[in-house]
């Protein structure tokens, strides 16, 4: 987030509020579809064997009752060979369904493992898209719960609930054209009292989902409130905040709470109800099936209602199991709306069409080459051909205007430039501007209005990874990655040899510690580098900009977390680092940037103040008040 300068503002996605859609239903659809058809197929095709082979098994019953057992009920010598063949051709059936069964629950395992993979990498892969004001404008804990909770959700669906959604409506079509085959007037009667049920339960299932997709939203409320307070833990301690942290927690906790209370007391009272009802229709249907055999309407069996009756338990089944998986249905889609609102929010633009190339010069003409020469160069491509422009770390600012919001402008009116090898330092209050002007450099945010240029070359033309790549940052927050110290330092340039890592931490004055460590340059960092202390992080963070070797540096208070004595070491290594290139330092120590070229006073995002540390000093204006007053408080 942008220090110095006003906080962009923080927000949620709007799907948080959003009930979901068939828009997400279809989308997830087609990364099973689109991914996986041979297995999906395949699933289907078990689906409807097992469902069918169900469907037999009932309807056996019939036959068995009317075709076998009454009759070798009045037989004196009854043969039990035909009996004992039906019954045996019907356990083959079975055996049949059993393995399709089987065979479409592990298919959908891979199936759903390998969508969320595949969700997972373009979630990612997006997310590597996004500006830096997403990242601004949303906490890490919302992010993380869409790799997290979100996408558990749709292992649920995807494994679960979906091939249980497709068995039952395959089964209800079955079993409901083997019921017509029996009594079409049984059948009408179960269609009636189905539909009396299916009223109930979309009533609960209606309150069920508006709870389940609100739990969704609660949950990724509490892990981003969790991890702000793991981060945090250290301020929460020495402001002794633990209470009113407690109280917080308590109140989003007691939120996902409800939520989840509310969401759940309608889907666990749903199976009872629905289960308890198809009972009811069962013996309903047994009453009914027995009046129309006695009264010999509609040629019923016993058979036929021994059928039926087995036939009505497994058609109110998988109206029952939809109704109880629609939950996890609603639950997974509101996670799916989570996951393509992130997938569908606008990636960083780059319209730049001038790009970074190795570049010689022969006879005064710059051409591009691929051979390594430490000469980089901007190329343009126009009709008459390939422009190319030697970067030498010019960098002018015109008039610029900008506000993370266009009702909150930042700064006003800021001009200033940088010759190749300049030192530029930044330096004023707490919001005053001086971190904008960086991130605005850098384009992590675009001007309102006005003109950034880089070499003559306005910085949006020129594409962002290309302009990037000209610009090493050490920030006042360190990131170290799990990984090695070398690997650490290699970040800044992936293609840098150990030699290159070896130098570039000697020049930081980091090769002695990074000795010291128990593998040296081998030994593995974790946690942010935890087991290292905040001035040797800050040194490993120096020399990862050093082996990039850039002709432009943004110094962000970069020996701020460095005690006295290791400044001293660490600011000649910085000297060293600086010569010859342009730098933009922001300082909160005015001792560091005494030997600036420039020096510019920021207040209220206007530049009040510009000179060198004499001349500023000669005015007794801002700078001579900043300057006085740290000296008389470090005094």
């Amino acid at each position: 987030m942008p220090k110095n300068s006003a906080t962009p503002p923080r927000g949620g996605f709007a799907s948080n509020q959003r009930k979901p859609d068939t828009k997400a239903l279809r989308r997830l659809l087609s990364y099973i579809v689109g991914g996986y058809k041979v297995q999906f197929a395949l699933v289907i095709l078990c689906i409807l064997v097992s469902s069918l082979t169900g469907v037999a098994g009932s309807m056996f019953l019939r036959t068995v009752i009317d075709s076998y057992i009454k009759p070798l009920l009045l037989d004196a010598n009854p043969v039990f060979t035909g009996l004992l063949h039906a019954i045996f051709t019907m356990a083959c059936v079975y055996a049949v369904g059993l393995a399709a069964s089987y065979a479409f629950t592990r298919i959908m395992v891979v199936i759903s493992q390998g969508v969320l993979k595949t969700i997972r990498d373009d979630m990612f892969v997006h997310m590597q898209t996004l500006p830096i004001r997403y990242f601004d404008t949303h906490t890490h804990g919302d992010v993380m719960s869409h790799y997290t909770n979100d996408t558990d959700t749709l292992r649920q669906m995807i494994a679960m609930s979906l091939p249980q959604l497709l068995s039952s409506v395959v089964t209800v079509v079955a079993v409901l054209g083997a019921m017509l085959i029996l009594s079409p007037i049984l059948t009408g009667f179960v269609l009636v009292s189905v539909a009396c049920m299916l009223t109930v339960s979309r009533k609960i299932v209606r309150q069920s989902g508006k709870y389940f997709v609100r739990q969704q939203t609660s949950l990724a409320d509490v892990n981003g409130y969790v991890e702000e307070m793991m981060q945090g833990q250290k301020v929460v301690k020495v402001f002794c905040h633990e209470a009113a942290t407690k109280a917080e927690f308590e109140v989003k906790s007691g939120e996902l709470c409800e939520n989840a209370t509310q969401a759940n007391r309608f889907a666990n009272m749903l199976m009872p109800i629905m289960g308890n009802l198809g009972n009811l229709l069962y013996v309903l249907v047994a009453v009914v099936g027995g009046a129309l055999a006695l009264g010999g309407i509609g040629g019923i069996t016993l058979g036929a209602i021994a059928s039926f009756l087995q036939l009505t338990k497994n058609f109110t089944m998988p109206i029952n199991q939809v109704a109880q998986q629609f939950n996890f249905i609603v639950m997974a889609l509101a996670g799916a709306g989570r996951i393509f609102q992130l997938m569908d929010e606008e990636p960083e633009q780059d319209t730049g069409d001038v790009t970074l190339v190795r570049a010689k010069e022969e006879n005064g003409v710059l051409t591009e080459t691929k051979v390594r020469t430490k000469q980089w160069a901007w190329k343009r491509v126009t009709p008459t051909g390939a422009e190319y422009i030697r970067l030498c770390g010019d960098v002018r600012l015109i008039d610029v205007d900008f506000g993370y919001v266009p009702e909150k402008p930042v700064l006003h009116d800021v001009s200033l430039y940088a010759k190749p090898g300049q030192k530029i330092a930044f330096v004023g209050a707490t919001g005053a501007g001086k971190t904008t002007i960086t991130n605005l450099i850098n384009r992590f945010y675009d001007v309102n209005s006005g003109q950034i240029l880089y070499d003559g070359v306005d910085v949006k033309d020129i594409r962002k990874a290309d302009l990037r790549r000209s610009l090493g940052m050490v920030l006042q927050e360190t990131n170290l990655f799990t990984g090695t110290v070398m690997e650490n330092i290699r970040y800044g340039k992936l293609d840098a040899t150990d030699a290159d890592v070896i130098a570039a931490a000697k020049l930081a004055n980091a090769h002695d510690f990074i000795t010291r460590l128990p593998q040296g340059y081998d030994t593995l960092l974790s946690g942010d580098g935890g087991g290292l202390s905040q001035g040797q992080r800050q040194l490993l963070s120096i020399a990862r900009a050093a082996v990039a070797d850039p002709p432009v540096m943004i110094l962000d208070e970069a020996t701020s977390s460095i005690d006295t004595r290791t400044e001293e070491i660490v600011q000649r290594g910085m000297d060293s680092l600086m010569q010859g290139r342009t730098v933009f330092v922001i300082a909160h120590r005015l001792s560091t940037v005494q030997n600036a070229k420039a020096i510019m006073v920021l207040e209220q995002g206007r530049i009040v103040e510009r000179g060198d540390h004499d001349a500023l000093l000669e005015q007794k204006g801002r700078y001579y008040r900043l300057y006085t007053g740290s000296f008389a408080e470090d005094a």
